[in-house]
């Protein structure tokens, strides 16, 4: 029996985030699995030390870490051996752990506040840390009235046009922004110098049992 996953069956299968998305593979009829983007666990690790590790000290840690969003955001999964620091080896082993779920795409849910209200029409950006190569796609949202959402990489840079919505499993620096009449009405450690960060895995618990991530923004 041939199935056929249409539009619909699509948002299904994102809504169960931490399945890999399924696609048709022309003449074979044969489903194949939207694999995991390629990333070099080694050298990730290197890359991430080279960016944030200020002191020269082999780990990101301290304030590095605030500057980091990225890692700060998961440091919990990151510091394997609880010393409070981030090192190229631990960002390696989160990669290969990413790796070993075999997951393509996910879906990602948000909400967004800002002085405890609602923040609607508001662009949420996904910016995957640098370090983790150029595979990773950037994500891309916008909130509803509601100030709630869902990010996923544009139409126009996924690889066909047939491609499902969704992220790629890894770690995430979060920009949200609003422009009122050509200026912005978020503060600027919330976007061009974003503090927010997001790792996107099965095993965050926001990103993969459907809760939805919250961003509660702060004006002054």
């Amino acid at each position: 029996m041939r199935i056929v996953f249409n539009r619909r069956t699509w948002r299904r299968v994102l809504a169960a985030a931490g399945l890999s998305l399924i696609v048709s593979t022309g003449c074979s009829n044969r489903p194949a699995a939207i694999r995991p983007p390629s990333i070099n666990a080694s050298q990730a690790g290197r890359l991430a030390m080279e960016e944030y590790d200020t002191d020269g000290d082999g780990f990101v840690g301290g304030d590095e870490l605030k500057s980091a969003p990225g890692l700060n955001a998961a440091i919990e999964s990151l510091d394997t051996d609880g010393d409070g620091k981030v090192s190229a080896d631990e960002v390696a082993e989160r990669v290969k752990k990413w790796q070993s779920f075999g997951v393509g795409l996910t879906s990602v849910r948000y909400s967004v506040t800002i002085d405890g209200q609602p923040l609607p029409d508001a662009d949420v950006t996904f910016d995957p840390e640098a370090f983790l190569g150029d595979e990773i796609l950037v994500a891309k949202g916008k909130t509803n009235r509601r100030g709630l959402g869902s990010a996923s990489i544009p139409r126009d840079m996924r690889p066909t046009e047939d491609s499902p919505p969704g992220l790629a499993y890894g770690l995430y620096k979060v920009r949200i922004s609003k422009i009122v009449n050509g200026q912005e009405m978020i503060p600027s450690r919330y976007n061009e110098e974003t503090i927010l960060g997001q790792q996107v895995s099965i095993d965050n618990t926001a990103t993969s049992r459907g809760t939805g991530i919250t961003f509660d923004l702060e004006s002054k």
